[in-house]
């Protein structure tokens, strides 16, 4: 069974001089499920946690948000190190793994709980996010307008045991959602060769 661990559990537990280059970065594309299983397979990626932000409740739970009543959307908490992958290169995994082009809503999951968001944590990742998204709205290979928003983070509420790595855990109904829910065929549509990469 997987431990959560935070960013800043997970700079606790490696060496001094590797923590000093580790960090932290929050992003939201709809459900947490996929996000992970996304930036866990990127290089240099120390954990991706699913879980919970930009809401008004203290440790919300599954039920409270995914009824849409808390404020949240699910997001995964991205620990990396910087030493080995650049803040870019996340933005780079987030924006072909999420359509920017809807709003409450991200594939068959509708309601802003599901809402694709940035979530920075420093002036830099700002500037970083900002400048990235300028880039796609001049590069993107689809005609409708980017969407999504970039917002300063607020408490990351780790969500419960059984969705962290889920699609590591249950691959059969992971394989039958991301299918059934139209995911790739969409992230294929918008981005096409770009995927590939």
């Amino acid at each position: 069974m997987k431990k959560i661990l935070p960013a800043a559990l997970a700079l606790a537990l490696v060496a001094p001089a590797h923590a000093q280059s580790l960090a932290k970065a929050t992003f939201a594309a709809g459900c947490f499920w996929c996000s992970e299983e996304a930036f866990e397979k990127v290089p240099g990626v120390v954990s991706a946690v699913s879980g919970y932000i930009g809401g008004q409740k203290k440790n919300p739970t599954y039920q409270e948000v995914s009824a849409g009543t808390t404020g949240h959307t699910e997001a995964v908490e991205v620990t990396y190190d910087a030493a080995k992958v650049s803040y870019e290169k996340l933005l780079e995994t987030f924006w072909l793994n999420h359509d920017p082009t809807v709003i409450d809503r991200q594939f068959c999951d509708g309601g802003s709980q599901y809402r694709p968001e940035i979530f920075w944590h420093t002036e830099e990742q700002k500037r970083l996010a900002e400048a990235s998204k300028a880039k796609w709205e001049k590069e993107k290979p689809f005609k409708q307008r980017i969407l999504t928003p970039i917002t300063k983070a607020t408490q990351f509420w780790p969500a419960e045991d059984y969705h962290q790595d889920y699609y590591k855990k249950n691959p059969a109904r992971y394989t039958f959602y991301v299918t059934g829910c139209g995911r790739y065929a969409r992230l294929d549509q918008l981005w096409g060769n770009l995927r590939k990469k």
